[in-house]
């Protein structure tokens, strides 16, 4: 086979496979769609070779050792001089000409013997073990297993319910010691709190002295386990896997923009986990990004819409809301929470009601090197992007306190941001009709003429713009309270009463008019766009220094975003 630049030909189980150099041979087989069963390797994390499941066997062309000739058969072809034993194929490079075998009798039988020493001490009780049903130990064991045991001695039985940190609980007795958290918590976290203790069939992950499992990061241990040992606390016995309906979301924490899969059954979201995107999060995401589903039910959720503080339809509340707009002096209160869709109908209205200002609150914190961005808005560049704004908000709304005062502003629109937190007082809010659209009960909600009760991110979809300029996608995993309405659908009637013409109301249709041609925006769908999202053109952002550091541990694949 004639090889292509930059790229070497090796030969898997008789089937010739061009690749860049120094590729693993657990990728590189499944390019083939062969799987190499695996447990310690990981491809975020380096090579440590602990399981030996991936044992291949392994075959170079030879040559003379006089002449340094390559060996040929008889056909001409290269002589393949295959190693006495089998070889790690997580540990094994590609090289020219390099040949494996995955299937061979003596990779089978390796295999059969690796799974047979792993099960010696591992309690076999799968039906009530909570990795059921997303365990590579049960799936190997069947697939790679002898199907019997020879063993007959007692077990040796390890600790159970372990305490690790505030969230992660480990079974002992089920870890197969393949290393993957504590190279996660060195290499990944920057945290080294984890370690093996002991020898043998006695050896046992903890914690070192004084330290525990506490970084933000902690719960990538449980999802990177390949058994049953690190168990998420929270999550922990909750729920069968195989009952959960998964579907793919963004972490809107902060503007990194993390790929999540939020899981949930019945209406009810159990848990999220991160989604692999190489540009964006690799496979990772933060804690305190997995329990933001905890907001849908929390004691302080709007679940009707209200006029005047009393009970209302959500159509009864959308009109009075039309009502109060019309009356000029108009200021609108985006939020950075707000998806691109959202943004774009609020500068519809803003446009219709011919507002004085409007307005995005920031939200700045800590850079942790990882994954938490300084941006603590998920989408303030939808905002710059579909010109809702055309400068970088601040932190207090100063500028709005100075036109209540002065009577220039009468009414204010304000979607998902708390006035009194962004920095009005009691007594501006008390000069103006408020219209608030947003989640939860708060400052601005007990004083709004009007409250819409909007929903959360799990309960809706939309899309966001990252730190990146990437465009992602996030759906809708459960309903939202019955007395609440969609946010745009919100946003739609209200400018389609100011305007006395038709506007899109779902995330499909809005994008004919956001997506047109000759928008920032152009060419694009939701329906057609990637699960790993489109960079955008940012170069007309270029001259705006955002307060931003690097959003990933690893090095980015493109920085969209200048640094500080």
């Amino acid at each position: 086979m004639e090889e292509k630049d930059n790229l070497i030909t090796v030969n898997i189980d008789g089937q010739d496979l061009q690749v860049p150099p120094g590729t693993n041979m657990v990728e590189a087989a499944a390019m083939l769609g062969k799987e190499i069963p695996h447990y310690c390797y990981h491809p975020k994390l380096t090579i440590a070779g602990n399981c030996r499941m991936c044992l291949v066997e392994m075959g170079m062309p030879g040559k003379d050792r006089a002449t340094g000739e390559p060996m040929l058969n008889e056909d001409g072809t290269p002589k393949v001089m295959w190693m006495p034993g089998p070889a790690i194929g997580c540990g094994t490079k590609a090289a020219p000409g390099m040949h494996i075998k995955t299937d061979s009798p003596k990779a089978i039988e390796s295999r059969e013997a690796v799974t047979e020493f792993l099960l010696l001490n591992h309690p076999l009780d799968c039906p009530i073990c909570d990795q059921a049903g997303e365990c590579t130990l049960q799936e190997f064991s069947s697939s790679h297993g002898r199907g019997y045991s020879r063993f007959i001695e007692e077990k040796n039985v390890k600790p159970k319910r372990t305490r690790l940190g505030p969230r992660v609980t480990l079974d002992d007795e089920r870890c197969v010691l393949c290393s993957r958290c504590i190279r996660f918590c060195d290499e990944v976290a920057g945290d080294s709190v984890l370690g093996f203790t002991d020898r043998g069939s006695y050896s046992t992950l903890t914690c070192f002295p004084g330290k525990e499992l506490a970084n933000n990061y902690s719960l990538n241990t449980v999802d990177i386990c390949p058994v049953g040992a690190l168990t998420s606390t929270d999550f922990r016995f909750k729920m069968r896997v195989w009952f959960l309906k998964e579907t793919n979301s963004i972490d809107l924490e902060t503007s990194v923009g993390a790929n999540t899969v939020v899981s949930a059954r019945e209406g009810k979201v159990y848990r999220v986990k991160p989604r692999r995107n190489d540009e964006v999060n690799d496979t990772w995401m933060t804690d305190s990004g997995r329990e933001l589903y905890k907001t849908i039910e929390s004691e302080d959720r709007l679940l009707e819409c209200s006029i005047g503080g009393v009970p209302a339809s959500a159509q009864d509340a959308i009109a009075e809301a039309s009502s109060v707009l019309q009356g000029g002096g108009v200021a609108i209160v985006g939020s950075g929470r707000n998806s691109v869709e959202e943004q774009y109908a609020l500068k519809a209205i803003a446009k219709s009601t011919n507002a004085s200002a409007v307005y995005l609150v920031a939200r700045y914190g800590e850079d942790d090197g990882i994954l938490m961005s300084v941006d603590r808005n998920p989408n303030v560049r939808g905002a710059l992007m579909t010109g809702l704004i055309d400068a970088l908000p601040e932190e207090q709304l100063s500028g709005l306190g100075a036109k209540i005062d002065s009577g220039e502003v009468t009414t204010v629109l304000s979607s998902q941001e708390d006035l009194l937190a962004a920095g009005l007082s009691e007594e501006q809010l008390g000069k103006v009709s408020i219209v608030y659209l947003g989640t939860h009960r708060n400052g601005t909600s007990e004083r709004a003429k009007v409250v819409l009760a909007g929903l959360t991110s799990f309960e809706k979809s939309g899309t966001v713009i990252n730190q990146q300029f990437r465009i992602q996608k996030y759906s809708r995993v459960v309903p939202g309270p019955g007395g609440a309405i969609e946010d745009l659908y919100a946003l739609a009637m209200i400018q389609a009463n100011l305007s006395g013409e038709s506007f899109a109301s779902t995330v499909g249709s809005i994008w004919k008019e956001i997506g047109a041609e000759g928008t920032p925006l152009a060419g694009i769908a939701f329906q057609s766009l990637s699960d790993q999202g489109q960079l955008l053109d940012s170069s007309a952002f270029d001259h705006i220094p955002f307060k931003e550091g690097k959003s990933l541990h690893f090095e980015p694949k493109q920085e969209a975003v200048a640094a500080e």
